[in-house]
């Protein structure tokens, strides 16, 4: 008997289970819409886009349900803006309430993956990468802001865990395409991704004879094709093959500028080694991605990743050749189209995040593949290791981390614009501040918005307006006008403004600068 057939005692087992899933929930919701604050501008414009969706309809753009944003002029995907409309229609147009729905799918991922490795593998092993998951510093972190593709690497999760229930019983392939279906609106970069993985999954099913022509696999691919229809549609129109789709529920619209270029086989070797710096020093330079000090899965776990590779890689080639059935093939598909999608792009840690569930999972097996090796009893060795790490990194991320991302998240914006838009007449606001931001935080009406908005540059990937409504964003900060009202930002020079003798009001990194008449 194998080490992997000894089974925790369903009673202990029951317990870690709860005590992972709690440090994990609690690690996601403590200080949650606190921690970072105040906003980022592109989880800014996907709530703007919820308000407006709510109250009129229509995107900022002026279509009506676009089934793909089109913020910053070259887009952004959708779920995760539709998700938020729910929550927004109880509870308003909050901060923390457009981060409910990744809070809330990055917790269900903490759950899932526990069911898909005890499927794959065993308990042991599904507690080892539910506990990994539950104290990674790249998942807590990326669970408490909503930009669109944070959503990926959990619908991903869902679709392969019915996958492998399909596997079991048929009927659950239907639930697994929706999941991958749905997962086409997280992020568009994984578009050739998942196709691929499904492609692999699919071959697999029917080489061990698990997956039959039936209604079941009829009614996936008609659920996965109406999932993925309007998508193509949009990619006809922003080749220029269709003109765009404006319906009363549905609108297929076309982009100021299509980013189709950024996915491409050119720089392959430049593209791998920037792949392999992220996996290995788990950083990229953008601290709102990860910790410099604790990275993404803190120090050592590559190594037991590595060691799970060939865990997994070994047992697959050895089943195979027995004909026998493989589930480790089924990570390993995960995996490698990860790893694809990191050659086809240039990645940052959120543009490849798809890639660290599974490698997380793997380092779940080697860990527990190397404590079989040695003793059992290792594992409690190794859990107490990374839990001082995470202790230490939940402390570091609250104080001094919580200090640093305050100014990459605007900490003091939302007070500022509270303050603002309390007085009469124009607002001059600083250069460089994102208009999303404005946008959301002072619930402009999207009508006032399209109709008034001017750029700097147009056509343009990423528009930065110049104007729209009361707001305006290309003054002479050296020449205060007292008829206005002044947003500043931690750059700005106030000295020409205490001298005309505004009064000055500091919100965090903001400065509201108001004549008192």
């Amino acid at each position: 008997m194998t080490p992997f057939k000894k089974l925790l005692p369903k009673d202990y087992a029951r317990i870690l289970f709860f005590l992972f899933m709690a440090i994990g929930i609690f690690a996601r919701i403590w200080k949650f819409g606190i921690v970072p604050g105040d906003i980022n501008q592109d989880e800014a414009f996907a709530g703007y886009d919820a308000y407006n969706l709510l109250h009129y309809g229509m995107d900022s753009a002026g279509y009506r349900f676009p089934v793909y944003l089109t913020t910053w002029g070259s887009g952004t995907s959708a779920l995760n803006t539709y998700l938020m409309i729910p929550f927004m229609a109880v509870f308003g147009a909050k901060i923390w309430v457009i981060r409910i729905p990744q809070v809330i799918v990055a917790c269900l991922t903490l759950w899932v993956t526990y069911l898909l490795v005890k499927r794959l593998f065993h308990e042991k092993i599904a507690l080892c990468a539910l506990f990994l998951l539950a104290i990674s510093p790249w998942h807590i972190g990326m669970s408490r802001w909503g930009m669109d593709c944070n959503m990926a690497p959990g619908f991903l999760i869902f679709g392969l865990y019915f996958f492998v229930r399909g596997l079991e019983n048929n009927k659950y392939l239907m639930l697994s395409a929706l999941m991958y279906g749905l997962s086409l609106y997280c992020y568009a970069t994984i578009w050739p991704i998942v196709p691929l993985i499904l492609f692999l999954q699919l071959i697999y099913g029917l080489v061990y004879r698990k997956i039959r022509f039936n209604r079941y696999l009829i009614f996936s691919g008609l659920i996965l094709g109406v999932l993925a229809a309007p998508l193509l549609l949009f990619m006809l129109v922003n080749m220029d093959v269709i003109e765009e789709i404006r319906l009363p529920f549905l609108s297929i619209p076309r982009l100021v500028e299509m980013r189709d270029s950024e996915i491409s086989l050119e720089n392959l070797s430049l593209k791998a080694r920037r792949l392999w710096s992220i996996m290995k020093h788990q950083y990229d330079d953008l601290p709102w991605n990860a910790t410099e000090k604790y990275g993404i899965y803190y120090a050592g776990t590559l190594s037991f990743f590595m060691l799970g590779l060939f865990y997994c890689v070994r047992n697959s080639v050895k089943k195979f050749l027995q004909k026998k059935e493989a589930p480790e093939l089924l990570l390993l598909i995960q995996l490698g189209g990860a790893i694809v999608l990191g050659l086809l792009i240039y990645i940052n840690i959120n543009r490849c995040n798809i890639l660290f569930i599974p490698m997380i999972i793997i380092a779940a097996v080697g860990i527990y593949y190397l404590c079989s090796l040695i003793d059992l009893r290792y594992l409690t060795l190794a859990a107490m290791f990374y839990l001082c790490m995470f202790i230490r990194f939940e402390h570091y991320y609250f104080t001094e981390y919580s200090d640093l991302i305050g100014y990459y998240f605007c900490a003091g914006l939302e007070d500022a614009v509270k303050e603002a838009v309390t007085y009469e007449g124009q607002i001059n606001v600083s250069y460089g501040l994102m208009h999303s931001s404005i946008l959301f935080l002072a619930e402009v009406p999207v009508p006032e918005f399209i109709e008034t908005v001017e750029y700097f540059y147009y056509p343009d990937s990423f528009l930065e307006t110049r104007s729209f409504g009361r707001f305006n964003f290309d003054f002479d900060p050296t020449q205060p006008d007292t008829d206005i009202t002044y947003i500043l930002n931690q750059a700005a020079d106030l000295t020409p403004f205490e001298q005309a003798g505004f009064t000055l009001h500091t919100h965090g990194y903001y400065t509201v600068a108001h004549f008192d008449h």
